[in-house]
């Protein structure tokens, strides 16, 4: 869940920046706001992991595997960048923040939806 609120503060807080002039006010609704999403962490982790193992039991092979090639991706371009690139000398590739924050989402979910499935197979097997 926190890389979830991570990636969520941000975007609450440059909407609540345009919406409410006060700050005051602002600070008060963005603490609610962040106290409701933790208050509902569980829930939010739950619904996220019946997402991914929903598209990986998906029928077709696109929705199976566009989540793993896009972290397949995500892992190359940090390979390159931080061992191909300063091994052989070859020029790295800029990765913007708001892709290390989808980076750390992806893989946040990805471990949350293996957790799920191993916790799931855990209880059917009991």
């Amino acid at each position: 869940m926190i890389p979830l609120l991570s990636a969520l503060t941000p975007l609450i807080g440059g909407v609540l920046d345009r919406v409410i002039p006060d700050q005051v006010e602002r600070d008060k609704v963005r603490l609610e706001l962040e106290t409701a999403l933790l208050s509902h962490a569980a829930d939010i982790e739950k619904a996220a992991a019946s997402v991914v193992i929903a598209e990986a039991k998906g029928e077709s092979w696109l929705q199976r595997n566009w989540r793993p090639m896009l972290m397949v991706l995500f892992g190359y371009i940090v390979a390159h960048n931080y061992v191909i690139a300063p091994v052989f000398g070859v020029a790295s590739v800029v990765m913007p923040d708001h892709l290390w924050e989808l980076l750390k989402i992806g893989v946040g979910g990805y471990i949350v939806s293996r957790g799920a499935e191993k916790g799931i197979s855990l209880w059917k097997d009991k």
